[in-house]
């Protein structure tokens, strides 16, 4: 038989979530069909403003070493922004990574590596990636993955962390996580249709010729098929190649018909100057392989290459920079990286390692302004950790334990101390939110208080009072007299001390709540 209070109750949650669906529908500005729209465009731009430089920063920083390539990229892009289904403020980057990748973000936020730039042989090809990446902005595909978060996980964004091809990809912390999640988001099927789809539609209205995207679809799935292409860890990781999407292409291309501008020559001569010193950067790139591998003789040899090749790349600088400290040769490495940031004062990475380099060497005074800028560029968890500990050392407790939670935002080895560091200045403070406490009944019905210590670090001396409520009332009627737990908690471990009292049954405990009132970290 059912329960018409129940049965009233579930109607009414239909009802509201029928009038949030309704209220959060709304037409997709590309497909024109009806959607949930739960982000709104203001908050997609918001979005996409807020997270599109810690992105770069975090994925190589801005190539800025040809800044006409840069304003050609943004020009094909603006072509394609003028004939899409959608007006938003687009913006363009070439990042400093040598991975063949692009991404776009919410509010159209685009990003194209210098790797990828490479790979494109004609302006065509370069339209074809940037419609594609134009199109997941404009039909809402970044959103429509939040908002999927949304329903899912009660969050407006899984965060993770995807910065590629730098040693800080697991350091980053605080909001600049969301960027590089944004970045690495794999859409569906549906979604990389639409943009194959619509991205050709843009180009065919811009004058580019359609057929280059399905000669560049065929590219890629040759080049995926024998599963060794650079292209892999790059754009192919979250825009999969396909026979289908290539038969998909060469549909649309009889439909909007072949022909219009190319661009070859336009693009080789826009991107003489990168190509030219592509080797420069290949030296570069074998020189970070050899510094993880600890080979820093082979390391230096290439970075002096790569020098020779451009000597105006700041990346250069900064890994003889990275050499010297691993090293341990700070002055040295200090100027390398001074060096680096007068090439590109905007880029974290010189700032963060400089900050470092200082505080290793005792200077801790210096070391302050390069940690607070780098983590202004880009906010990781050595900036916020070394900054804790600043303020740890000058006794101001809160900026220390500000610094060490956000550090302690990373699963690195600075964010495992920085939230050790935080939990010993903090649990003394504040000992109930780190200690869990209960009464608990044995079988003859003597009554412990038991406390948890759930973090990492060895507890000494708990002292708890336990507070006896009325069954009836649920008002408190007693407390005892502090008791002290001797021999403290270890890690993830549990002690207890006997209350002196009996129940008759398990129930009863519960009238007993147990307060953690003082807490010593064990020394």
């Amino acid at each position: 038989m059912s329960n018409p209070t129940v049965s009233k109750k579930f109607s009414i949650f239909i009802i509201a979530s029928l009038a949030l669906i309704t209220t959060a529908c709304g037409t997709n500005p590309v497909t024109k069909k009806r959607e949930i729209q739960l982000v709104s465009e203001s908050q997609e731009i918001a979005i996409g403003k807020q997270n599109y430089s810690p992105a770069r920063q975090s994925q190589g920083g801005d190539y800025i070493i040809d800044p006409e390539l840069t304003a050609y990229v943004q020009s094909v892009g603006d072509k394609l922004a003028k004939v899409a289904d959608r007006q938003l403020p687009y913006e363009y980057a070439v990042i400093n990574d040598s991975t063949p990748n692009a991404w776009a973000m919410p509010g159209g936020k685009i990003a194209f590596n210098r790797g990828l730039l490479y790979e494109l042989n004609s302006e065509a090809e370069l339209a074809a990636v940037m419609g594609h990446e134009m199109v997941h902005a404009a039909a809402r595909h970044g959103a429509k993955s939040m908002e999927r978060g949304i329903f899912m996980q009660g969050a407006m964004v899984a965060v993770g962390i995807g910065a590629q091809n730098t040693n800080y990809a697991n350091l980053i912390v605080g909001g600049a996580q969301v960027g590089a999640a944004l970045t690495m988001s794999k859409y569906g099927r549906d979604a990389e249709s639409e943009s194959d789809l619509y991205g050709m539609q843009y180009m065919k209205k811009a004058g580019y010729d359609p057929t280059a995207a399905v000669n560049l679809q065929e590219t890629f799935v040759r080049l995926s098929a024998d599963r060794k292409s650079n292209f892999i860890d790059g754009l192919f990781a979250s825009h999969p190649p396909s026979q289908a999407r290539v038969d998909a292409n060469k549909a649309t291309l009889a439909k909007l018909g072949a022909g219009g501008d190319w661009g070859k020559e336009v693009y080789a001569q826009k991107t003489a100057k990168l190509k030219a010193t592509q080797t420069a950067y290949k030296a570069y790139d074998d020189g970070v392989k050899a510094l993880v591998a600890k080979d820093t003789a082979k390391a230096t040899a290439l970075a002096n290459q790569a020098i020779k090749g451009e000597p105006r790349e700041a990346r250069f600088q900064e890994l003889l920079g990275d050499i010297a400290l691993t090293e341990k040769k700070t002055t040295e490495a200090l100027a390398y990286y001074d060096k680096a940031i007068k090439l590109q004062p905007d880029y974290f990475k010189p700032h963060v390692q400089s900050g470092i380099a200082l505080y290793n060497a005792g200077k801790k005074t210096e070391a302050e302004p390069f940690l607070k800028r780098a983590n202004e560029l880009l906010p990781t968890a050595p900036g916020h950790a070394l900054l804790g500990q600043i303020a740890e050392e000058r006794g101001d407790i809160d900026n220390a334990l500000k610094h060490y939670s956000v550090a302690a935002g990373s699963n690195s080895d600075y964010g495992k101390e920085a939230n050790a560091r935080g939990v010993r200045l903090d649990l003394p403070r504040n000992p109930s939110k780190y200690l869990q406490s209960g009464a608990v009944a044995d079988n003859a019905g003597a009554l412990f208080a038991v406390v948890q210590n759930n973090t990492d670090v060895p507890v000494g001396r708990v002292q708890v009072r336990v507070v006896k409520y009325d069954a009836k009332t649920g008002r408190a009627i007693a407390q005892s007299a502090p008791m002290t737990i001797s021999g403290g908690v270890a890690p993830g471990k549990r002690n207890q001390i006997a209350i002196g009292e009996k129940v008759a049954t398990p129930q009863e405990a519960q009238l007993y709540k147990v307060v953690v009132e003082a807490a010593e970290v064990a020394k």
